[in-house]
């Protein structure tokens, strides 16, 4: 008989590595109402995976027992819904014509779709070669990504009219919201996206490999591999987007991964190659805070000349200049009045509504009553969201995850999404302390994609984006294949059912 082309596993090999080129397109234009067409984040992986749960996510879990660190995630959506049923007895007013009711379900719909892509990324790689065709399909998406930024810098450093008006004409096809002509947007939404994006969904495997030689290419020249062209051109692109926050989580990054994250086999290595001289404890200790910050220095001066192209950039250190200075006046000066606010809102939300939150979206309806006692008409943003305008209709959100949590779901629900991160770094850091060097690649990339989400979390407040699932669903994949714990593909998709 001839071989079959297109058998179950193809299949889901196929919708899993469209998926993970997907990834970098957050705010597709053409999306069905149904699922989310009004909203500012609309991934255009959700088309693959919905296929993939349908055909392997929801088989896997049936024929499966639930591993015990899915537990807490479980346990938080239980905790969601059951803040979100709550919410609906109280008699909450619609805004600007968008009920109660629409909000939630948007709500409970992105919330669906974050744990979809945590459980598939979780569940489908098997094997050490999985995971490496995983970070490699992240990688053609990343690199398709930074292309495309790049394209976009091209009329930053100069501007040229019918260079922008052509990439944004393409651009329009990519996302809702047209490019700006002094920042670079990749395919997101705004800058300040394709920076996070950066940060959390290409750093952290590309920093992990340069820190342990591990590459999950064959090609390699010296100790020169793919990984560290990817490094390099993400923190050349970076400054482009002229996001404070993008690259404040990306020093930090860099920063805490080369201070805390280098593997043990890593400083023996080095140590056994330097002999006599090395081999000193005080040497060591020196080297090992004087990396960090000379690296530190390689990855700031390249923004700093950047920077001084754009007050809006420079901001950052230019405000210690003067002689009276403040953290709240610095805050305010950066232009993070409005975000602090929103801060400020979701957390008088939650100090009225402790235990459960008043419910999956529904922070947008308690805005204007929860605002801070300070004058509005000094930040006009605020101002124009809670002064009424015909055609708005998009109401505001909190803009940092902790915060959503805590004012949505209350106590109870950021404890259990706080166990679901510490079951995680659990994980992780169980591998970090085995006696297996193989897998000091997988652990320090995992460490260093929760340090990524611990900052961008910060700035972002939706379920919908991948890039945190991608993290948790990584660090979950490789402990189920370190501990050999999985059901191979073969046996899912050749199943016969019993005579």
């Amino acid at each position: 008989m001839p071989k079959k082309i297109f058998t179950k596993k193809r299949i889901i090999r196929l919708l899993w590595i469209a998926f993970l080129i997907f990834l970098p397109i957050t705010s597709f234009p053409y999306f069905p109402p149904s699922i989310g067409g009004g909203a500012l984040v609309r991934p255009l992986s959700i088309y693959p995976l919905l296929f993939l749960v349908l055909f392997f996510t929801i088989p896997r879990l049936i024929s499966r027992p639930i591993p015990k660190f899915y537990i807490p995630l479980i346990l938080f959506v239980l905790s969601a819904i059951a803040s979100t049923a709550i919410s609906l007895l109280w008699g909450i007013e619609p805004a600007l014509g968008i009920s109660v009711e629409a909000r939630i379900l948007r709500g409970l719909i992105t919330l669906a779709f974050g744990c979809s892509i945590y459980l598939t990324t979780a569940l489908l790689p098997e094997t050490i070669e999985d995971l490496n065709l995983t970070i490699r399909w992240i990688y053609a998406g990343g690199i398709l990504v930074l292309f495309w930024g790049s394209l976009q810098a091209l009329y930053v450093i100069q501007f040229n009219p019918s260079w922008y008006n052509l990439i944004s004409k393409i651009q329009q096809h990519i996302s809702i919201r047209p490019l700006l002509t002094d920042r670079i947007s990749g395919m997101t939404y705004e800058p300040h996206w394709f920076a996070d994006q950066i940060v959390t969904l290409i750093l952290p495997w590309a920093l992990a490999s340069i820190l342990t030689g591990y590459s999950v290419f064959s090609w390699r020249w010296h100790r020169i591999t793919i990984e560290w062209f990817i490094l390099v051109w993400s923190l050349v692109i970076i400054p482009f987007t002229f996001s404070r926050a993008g690259l404040l989580n990306l020093v930090l990054l860099v920063f805490l991964a080369i201070l805390f994250l280098r593997p043990r086999i890593h400083m023996e290595e080095t140590d056994n190659s330097q002999q006599a001289g090395l081999d000193n404890q005080k040497m060591r200790t020196f080297r090992r805070y004087l990396e960090p910050i000379l690296t530190l220095l390689l990855v700031i001066i390249p923004f700093y000349f950047i920077g001084t192209r754009s007050l809006f950039f420079s901001r950052i250190w230019e405000y210690w200049q003067k002689n009276d200075t403040s953290i709240e006046d610095y805050i305010s000066y950066l232009g993070f009045d409005a975000r602090l606010i929103y801060s400020q809102a979701a957390y008088n939300t939650y100090d009225k509504n402790p235990l459960f939150g008043v419910g999956l979206g529904n922070y947008a309806f308690y805005f204007e009553e929860m605002l801070p006692y300070r004058p509005i008409y000094e930040v006009p943003e605020v101002l124009r969201i809670i002064t009424p305008e015909a055609g708005r209709n998009r109401l505001i959100t909190s803009k940092n995850f902790y915060l959503r949590i805590l004012s949505e779901t209350g106590i109870i629900g950021a404890l259990l999404f706080s166990t679901f991160f510490i079951g995680h770094l659990g994980l992780m850091l169980y591998i970090r302390f085995s006696t297996n060097n193989k897998w000091q690649y997988w652990n320090t990339a995992g460490l260093c994609g929760l340090i990524a989400f611990l900052l961008s979390a910060f700035t972002f407040d939706s379920f919908a984006i991948p890039n945190m699932w991608i993290i948790f669903g990584m660090i979950a994949a490789t402990s189920r294949v370190y501990l050999n714990d999985y059901t191979p593909l073969e046996n899912l998709t050749n199943k016969k059912s019993p005579s």
